[in-house]
Formats: structure tokens, sequence, C-alpha cells
């Protein structure tokens, strides 16, 4: 989606505006129209990303996410299928999907596509797969969710200099 028609539209507008105005008032409207294109655009990918989450939470099985692509907004729609949602696993205290939350998780290419093939390689989605892991991490000893063992006293660690 090309935002500069819609920029391109306020500025006429602000100019419209200003066009009975003295000579330096649509001078500094020029000047305040051309300052305010990089606001206007972050303005605009706000309430393109606040309608998406609005339809997402309408629409029953499908994410609309808004990604940058250069400096322009597109719109990705992904569709869950019945077979993607069979193969994730619920929570695991076993109550209903509604709980569900949505991140965004930013990760080097790298590690994308070893998760991506780890994803393919097990048969699941990567959303599967990667809510797998962590459950797996955190279960594991040493992971936060791991009930705390009871001490006896009072232990200090760290190390000291002499």
């Amino acid at each position: 989606m090309d935002l500069s028609e819609y920029t391109e539209a306020l500025r006429r507008e602000l100019t419209n505006i200003t066009r009975f105005a003295g000579e330096d008032v649509s001078r500094a409207a020029e000047m305040l129209s051309e300052s305010l294109d990089s606001s206007v655009r972050l303005a605009l990918l706000d309430v393109l990303s606040a309608a998406a989450d609005e339809i997402t939470a309408r629409l029953e099985g499908a994410i609309i996410d808004v990604r940058l692509s250069g400096t322009e907004p597109e719109f990705v729609v992904t569709i869950e299928h019945e077979d993607q949602e069979d193969s994730e696993p619920g929570p695991p205290d076993g109550t209903d999907d509604a709980g569900q939350a949505r991140i965004t998780l930013r990760i080097p290419e790298g590690l994308k596509a070893r998760v991506e093939s780890a994803a393919a390689a097990n048969g699941t989605s990567v959303n599967a797969w990667l809510v797998r892991a962590i459950t797996r991490a955190l279960d594991s000893p040493g992971g936060r969710s791991q009930k705390p063992r009871p001490t006896i006293g009072k232990r200090y660690t760290g190390f000291a200099r002499s």
C-alpha cells in the first residue's frame, strides 16, 4: 500500500487552506507539510495496525498483520486451517484456547530458518513448534516455571576477591 497518495492529499489540503493567506503563511505551511511527512506516515501505520488488530479480533481462524516492505506497509493474512489447530498443543493446564496471547518475536534470519526446518521436520507449524519448545524449556530443570526447591537456612552465591 502506497502511503504517498495519502500524505500528498494532506499536503494539498494544507496548501488549499492557506491559499488566501499571505506569502509567509503559505511558505510556512509548505515547510510544515514537508517536515510532517514522516510523522503522518507513522500515524497512518498506527491506524493500519489498530485496524488489523480489530479485524483479527472479530475473525475466527484468521490473523491480519501489517508489515513494512521497505517503507510501505502491506497486509499479511494468515488463515489457520483445521489441521493446524489440531496439531498445535493446547495450554498446558488444560484451559481452553480463549486465554491465548499473541506476541511479536524478532529473531535473526539464520535462527528463523532453523526453527522453520525443525518445525517442518516435526510436521508442525512454526507456532506449534515454538509453543512446545518454550514449554519444554520452562518445564525442564533450571526453567523458570519449575517449583522452587525448599531451602534450609540462607544461601549466598557469587564470588569473592582477595
